[in-house]
């Protein structure tokens, strides 16, 4: 059976790429590939000189492929962007993709580690030959930085005890898989809020291994010079750490602070928000679990 069949339906599929507000002569980029979907829906709107650039650093989305002249298929992270485009001689697009978070796929292979459904080995390395995994966090960060770690990604009010519990724990023994893990936090995880706590603690063991927060604001920071001038960005965010990022830095080009203002009181942006927030249906919700907490933002250079 191919990879393929094992991702589920893109989140949004039709509103994000409706977003780009696609020119069937024109040049995009979905930095996520993954099961292909939205790639896929792309360019079905692409005429014959349109073109397709995508990424994942996955290996195993490599299988779903899209055999078209007219696509790309670049297995790296996006925060390489500019760099790959450039290497294949483009300087500007149209418009990027992006869908943020887990695949259907990686949650649902229990080896790699994402999901706190199954018994694995610590690992949630979105891209495998990444030398940090999920191991080397929870056994050999300190306490200091495990706390923040939890606090800073899980947004855990507890992240101090579950730091110090990690750290005592594993000095017995090495904390090599999630139902190790799930013991050792065990008098954090309440039976009501059992699935809720632990999904926050998975988030930011997760985040930190694939520096997700740092390689979305890389991304961000390239887009006024990726994008042409009426170039989209079509962006889905699934916590609220990414979704603030991608919210402040569309209004203000900044992720903190406000930006200069002139005499008048005016300041220059890059980017404009185009539209209002979007959110999946409870039609969609129901038919895909992954769309629940998916917030989409569009944008178009200035």
């Amino acid at each position: 059976m191919m990879v393929t069949m094992e991702y589920h339906n893109a989140v949004l599929l039709n509103e994000t790429v409706n977003g780009l507000a696609i020119k069937p002569n024109g040049t995009y980029v979905d930095v996520t590939f993954g099961g292909g979907g939205h790639s896929r829906e792309i360019l079905n709107r692409l005429g014959p000189d349109g073109k397709l650039f995508a990424f994942d650093q996955d290996k195993d989305a490599l299988e779903n492929k899209i055999e078209d002249d007219r696509f790309t298929l670049i297995n790296e992270n996006f925060r390489y962007i500019k760099r790959f485009l450039r290497f294949y001689g483009v300087k500007e697009v149209d418009g990027v993709l992006a869908d943020f978070g887990v695949s259907s796929h990686q949650f649902d292979v229990a080896e790699r580690g994402f999901s706190t459904r199954f018994e694995a080995d610590l690992d949630m390395r979105m891209n495998q030959d990444n030398k940090v995994s999920a191991y080397e966090v929870v056994n050999h960060y300190s306490e200091e930085d495990l706390r923040d770690v939890l606090l800073q990604y899980g947004e855990l009010r507890q992240a101090p005890a579950m730091a110090r519990d990690i750290v005592h724990a594993r000095t017995q023994e090495p904390i090599k898989t999630s139902n190790q893990l799930k013991t050792v936090l065990k008098r954090f995880l309440q039976h009501k809020k059992e699935n809720k706590v632990l999904a926050q603690i998975y988030q930011a063991i997760r985040i930190e291994v694939n520096q997700e927060i740092q390689v979305l604001k890389e991304l961000l920071l390239q887009m006024p010079e990726v994008l042409k001038v009426g170039g989209r960005l079509s962006f889905i965010s699934y916590h609220s750490l990414e979704d603030r990022l991608v919210k402040r830095f569309i209004r203000n080009g900044l992720f903190e602070g406000e930006p200069e203002r002139d005499m008048f009181g005016n300041f220059e942006v890059p980017l404009k928000k185009v539209g209002p927030l979007i959110v999946p249906s409870q039609i969609e919700i129901k038919e895909n679990s992954r769309a629940r907490s998916a917030k989409l933002r569009i944008a178009e250079k200035l």
